[in-house]
């Protein structure tokens, strides 16, 4: 699954993860991505992937 959002782009963040004995490893945090029916300028339909953000704010046109 393709996680990154197609309207704004957001995608893999990465950092460290710091155990209680301050040890740090590497680690990351994935967008809540869903995949959504959006109507196409054209007239038809497609299934993209949008973030929750995006989904929220209305940035897009949903089918």
């Amino acid at each position: 699954m393709s996680r990154v959002c197609s309207v704004c782009g957001k995608g893999r963040m990465s950092g460290n993860a710091v155990s209680h004995s301050n040890r740090k490893t590497r680690r990351s945090w994935a967008p809540n991505v869903q995949k959504v029916k959006v109507n196409t300028p054209t007239g038809g339909v497609k299934e993209v992937y949008i973030c929750t953000r995006c989904l929220r704010s209305g940035k897009i046109d949903r089918a």
